[in-house]
């Protein structure tokens, strides 16, 4: 049993990469088998994802390594994080796959966009089972790469530009990641991903405090790019010209998840988050996550335009994450921990609905959306649950995620946080309120509007396969904070892992 969980993330990895090779291989016109293909190869990934669940919540696995160079390896291993991760990522696969083959419907370079949304997916996997800062990088780095031409999906002028800018901020944070971990290598010999911290590092901190304290913030620096860490964000807002499953698949799925990912690695399994504090760097870095977190909130205020907003959104809720990590407290990393979950599926549900109000009805800006209710009552419900739930109103995930950080940082002495997450929830309320007021507003407030319904048949395509995904993903995010505290929920993941950073 030990071997096949050892040989497990290849298996999950396989999954997706030899779609992403099929679907390349497969004709233009082939767009029948292409969405078979998609969808099993979806629905596989999340069962096995979903098999390794139970068997790795009280235990870790053996790495699975090739060496590179001399004391230089590739390491593919699974634990309570990486899963938690590869859950995620394979079940907003699964609903972001469902929802872009009604989207594109119809379209032009349908094999080119599948084939790299399966590579993308198989770099965020890769990244997720990452053993080691050397293998995180390589799929760290392949997921800009592949990522890439799905921001510039449309090929229009405004949207190359996006993808350049896009590129420019990622290739230059991953060199900075590439830099920290070759310094690492350098200095400590190791950096393998072990909870509590990996002893190596301990010894490097130990003997050289100052280098230690620059490698730390050359990674965390360049982690903080696709974590959209103010002043690092600027490509996450300009890159929103892509198409809404690409916008899903950044904000809820890949690219800004594996930055935030990835400080958790850096600070409580390379370091470690005792020695972080030791180190003085944790309170600088919780500093970074609140401006971070007022300031996402503060931009989002201003922007009309309906998928700017929820980036920036995005820029201030992540930020949750290195906040909850910044804390040293055990609540306060589960509460970070499991807002990457929350966080996950509730914004890829705003993202799904802002994708059907464009193509449906054409509604891409805030003024645009009064009298969606009566329109698209089902999407206009699902957008209300997400809003709610990046508010944090209970009893959505986002409360619990929410909640629990507030417990934290009450836990960690740091009372301060609690007035930023109470200011960032009426900022939240303040940009978030008056869209669902616009949706439901009084029939005589939109007097002059075409009250005709737009929501499609659940069987109708495209829209219909654009509307399943952003139902299910609402009930999903209603349904983890209903059931936050039952066993192997993602609460119940987050708490073991925090548990596993503090030995």
């Amino acid at each position: 049993m030990t071997a096949l969980f050892v040989l497990a993330p290849v298996i999950v990895l396989a999954v997706s990469a030899l779609t992403a090779i099929v679907i390349f291989l497969l004709p233009e016109e082939a767009g029948r088998a292409r969405t078979r293909l998609n969808l099993t190869a979806a629905a596989l990934k999340l069962a096995l994802v979903v098999v390794i669940v139970p068997f790795v919540f009280d235990q870790n696995y053996p790495a699975l390594g090739w060496e590179l160079l001399p004391g230089v390896r590739l390491e593919l291993r699974i634990d309570s994080f990486s899963v938690l991760f590869a859950l995620l990522s394979s079940l907003l696969w699964l609903a972001t796959t469902l929802y872009a083959i009604g989207y594109l419907h119809g379209g032009q370079h349908q094999r080119r966009f599948f084939g790299f949304f399966s590579l993308c997916v198989t770099a965020t996997v890769g990244i997720a089972f990452a053993g080691n800062l050397v293998t995180f990088v390589v799929f760290y780095e392949l997921l800009t790469l592949v990522t890439y031409p799905l921001v510039a999906h449309s090929a229009t002028p405004e949207a190359l530009r996006a993808a350049r800018t896009y590129l420019a901020y990622a290739l230059t944070g991953g060199l900075l990641v590439l830099v920290g971990t070759v310094a690492l290598h350098t200095f400590a010999g190791a950096s393998d991903f072990v909870g509590g911290g990996n002893p190596a590092v301990a010894d490097f901190v130990a003997n050289r405090p100052l280098a230690a304290t620059v490698v730390f913030w050359v990674l965390v620096t360049g982690l903080g790019v696709k974590a959209a860490l103010v002043p690092l964000h600027g490509w996450l807002p300009i890159a929103m010209v892509a198409p809404a499953p690409v916008s899903a698949l950044l904000h809820a799925v890949a690219v800004v998840k594996a930055g935030a990912f990835g400080l958790v690695r850096v600070v409580d399994d390379v370091f470690g988050v005792g020695i972080a504090r030791d180190l003085g760097v944790l309170d600088p870095l919780l500093v970074w996550a609140a401006i971070t977190i007022l300031y996402g909130s503060f931009r989002a205020l201003t922007q009309n335009d309906l998928k700017k907003r929820l980036a920036f959104s995005t820029v201030s809720q992540v930020s949750y994450i290195t906040l909850g990590l910044a804390m040293f407290g055990v609540v306060a990393t589960t509460g970070g921990v499991v807002h990457l979950f929350h966080q996950g599926i509730t914004k890829i549900t705003l993202f799904f609905c802002a994708g059907l109000y464009a193509e449906r009805l054409g509604a891409k800006t805030v003024g645009s959306l009064a009298g969606m209710g009566r329109r698209m009552p089902w999407t206009s419900v699902a957008f209300t649950i997400g809003a709610f739930g990046m508010i944090g109103l209970p009893p959505l995930a986002g409360f619990v995620s929410k909640w629990t950080l507030a417990q934290g940082a009450l836990a960690a002495d740091r009372s301060w946080v609690v007035g930023v997450l109470v200011l960032s929830a009426a900022l939240n309320c303040a940009y978030f309120l008056p869209i669902v007021y616009r949706i439901w507003a009084p029939r005589e407030a939109v007097a002059g509007r075409e009250a005709v319904a737009g929501d499609a048949p659940p069987r109708t395509r495209p829209f219909g396969l654009m509307l399943w995904p952003a139902v299910a993903t609402g009930v999903l995010a209603v349904a983890a904070g209903l059931f936050a505290g039952m066993p192997f929920a993602p609460l119940d993941f987050a708490g073991l892992i925090a548990e596993r950073s503090y030995p």
